[in-house]
């Protein structure tokens, strides 16, 4: 059973996709032992090292072999795939002598003609929210539909997203498999001393503080994190501070404007890139972790939360309650009081900070990227089980 796997988005620095693909990678080949399954992975250069003619593959997926350069950047490959797909298709088939199964795992997959083809879609914000995304995500819908003429199983990470897949793109429920994600802290062990880590953070963890991780944009719901952070030191006077742990994204200035606005400026705080090791102690020595997004595929971050007992207030919206089951406090994201309700509900019951740590840890435990590659292999044994010229989407 031979399937190629595109790896392009993996980098030094993974979030979202890049993130799942490596840790994908990681449980398949150890599944490869037992089973038939032969891996082969695929890499396109960034435009700016295509430029440059540096082509290398990332250093995260040198252990992994066979590996083959696709020598276009993704810019370029989407321009065949509206000009020419077939074409394109053909080329790089023969190129890179692609036969049994060929897994497209960043909305996009080319119409080959002697393999099978799946294709990840995460979520489809695109589509559902076109105000929330940038201008390269709003083109994601066109290119996604256009796919989806050619492919023959999609792959999605939460039951919710199934749904919208089912409902906004026609698709026939059957030919959608949902393969959860995990944490990536699940048997997590730090390496260094607490107070040695601590003092490699740039905040004053004598402060108890609130915690939000994740991209800063406009989907994450930021503003009004703040606006229910503003509320909660204004009329219940709590002593915390509240931390936004993640990378600027698209759009970010309006966070940072509601940020400058604020009467309590000084005891909100941004801290970019961390390590894993960082992220894992701000995790564990926060407060209560605050996550109202407006919408998301999966919600890894209420996950990783929950791991470490953190107890959590997230929105009542697409795949968020999914993930936390009862384990968090779910709200209107659009509400700000609301928010600010749940959050102070939290540091105010004991007991219930309790419930909800427990609740959480026994939660997280449910999800695993062993699970979530098993569940894959799976995906890769029905199609290989199918007479792939009836399959149809």
């Amino acid at each position: 059973m031979k399937v190629f796997i595109d790896v392009t988005p993996i980098s030094s620095h993974n979030t979202g996709v890049g993130f799942y693909i490596k840790n994908l990678l990681a449980e398949l080949y150890q599944l490869q032992t037992i089973s038939d399954l032969q891996l082969h992975l695929i890499y396109q250069p960034g435009m700016k090292n295509w430029l440059k003619r540096n082509w290398q593959f990332p250093e995260l997926i040198h252990s992994y072999s066979p590996f083959s350069l696709l020598p276009l950047p993704v810019r370029l490959s989407n321009l065949y795939l509206e000009i020419h797909p077939q074409g394109f298709a053909k080329y790089l088939e023969n190129k890179l002598n692609i036969r049994g199964i060929i897994h497209g795992t960043n909305y996009t997959v080319y119409p080959y003609n002697n393999c099978a083809k799946i294709i990840t879609i995460y979520d489809l914000t695109c589509i559902r929210h076109p105000q929330l995304v940038n201008r390269t995500a709003k083109k994601y819908p066109q290119r996604i539909k256009k796919c989806l003429q050619w492919t023959d199983i999609i792959i999605t990470i939460s039951e919710s997203t199934k749904q919208d897949i089912v409902n906004f793109l026609d698709i026939n429920p059957d030919k959608i498999f949902v393969t959860s994600l995990a944490s990536r802290f699940s048997n997590f062990q730090f390496s260094k001393d607490l107070e040695y880590l601590e003092k490699s953070i740039n905040y004053n963890f004598e402060q108890p503080y609130l915690l939000f991780v994740s991209t800063l944009e406009p989907r994450k719901n930021i503003v009004n994190i703040i606006k229910a952070f503003n509320y909660l030191k204004e009329k219940h006077k709590i002593p915390h501070h509240l931390l936004l742990v993640g990378r600027k994204g698209w759009d970010y200035r309006a966070i940072f404007a509601a940020i400058h606005c604020s009467p309590w400026q000084q005891q909100i705080h941004h801290l970019d890139y961390v390590n894993n090791e960082q992220l894992a102690l701000l995790y564990k020595q926060a407060d209560l972790f605050v996550y109202p997004s407006h919408y998301e595929g999966f919600g890894l971050p209420v996950l990783e939360a929950m791991t470490f007992g953190v107890p959590v207030v997230t929105s009542n919206l697409s795949s968020l309650p999914e993930v936390a089951g009862d384990a968090a406090l779910l709200v209107d994201p659009e509400d700000a009081i609301a928010i600010a309700e749940a959050i102070l509900k939290i540091l105010n019951d004991s007991q219930l900070r309790e419930s909800l740590s427990q609740k959480g840890r026994m939660r997280s435990q449910q999800f695993s990227w062993q699970k979530t590659a098993q569940q894959t292999l799976q995906v890769y044994q029905f199609l290989i089980n199918q007479n792939h010229s009836e399959i149809s989407i």
